[in-house]
């Protein structure tokens, strides 16, 4: 008797196993992250101002919307995209892979800036240790950066600065795919030019 419950129990057991390792069950969160590009050789030798960014990899920044715009002046002569995320928010971490992929690729020509907003910084910080990237994020907890971004809707708002400071391009919603968001980074940054959006 004891035999015939043990047996369809390690069965149970087995299928969930199974399913968990498929993804099957899972929130969709953190564990969906892979391990990230290995972002010091690949951005060995940026330029000053940007390996200042490569140097506070992670970080929550404080200051607000002037310490934010003082980071954008001190980022004069680079193309800038900034991209506004909480760790709440389910397709700001669908957009997270794609952006460490691209921020890894285009981190020594482009200066990649996160504005963690309307979030509480523990669950930043926790996001942030499973899914990093080689660029700090401003602590926005008012949403004053996002507004002044220039997006009224949710998150996650990605902008593009040309490399005078100027606004570009602003895309709201989720770059779920990186051939997408390369095409913008490709059009809005990497261009001499800002094109109108």
């Amino acid at each position: 008797m004891q035999r015939r419950i043990l047996i369809p129990i390690a069965l149970l057991a087995l299928l969930l196993a199974a399913l968990t390792a498929a993804g099957c069950g899972s929130s969709g969160g953190d564990e969906t992250f892979s391990k990230p590009p290995d972002y010091e050789r690949l951005l060995a030798g940026a330029p000053a101002p940007l390996a200042a960014l490569h140097a506070q990899e992670n970080e929550l920044l404080l200051g607000g919307t002037d310490a934010y715009e003082q980071r954008l002046a001190e980022l004069k002569g680079y193309p800038v995209v900034a991209n506004a995320w909480a760790s709440w928010c389910n397709p700001c971490r669908v957009e997270f892979p794609v952006l460490q992929k691209l921020a890894a690729r285009y981190g020594k020509q482009v200066a990649f800036l996160g504005v963690n907003s309307e979030d509480d910084s523990e669950f930043a910080e926790r996001f942030l240790a499973s899914a990093p990237v080689p660029y700090p994020s401003y602590t926005d907890t008012d949403g004053e950066i996002k507004d002044s971004l220039g997006g009224r809707g949710g998150l996650p708002t990605t902008v593009y600065y040309d490399r005078e400071g100027e606004v570009c391009f602003l895309k709201q919603g989720p770059y779920p795919e990186t051939a997408e968001l390369e095409a913008d980074v490709r059009r809005f940054a990497l261009r001499e030019e800002c094109e109108s959006g």
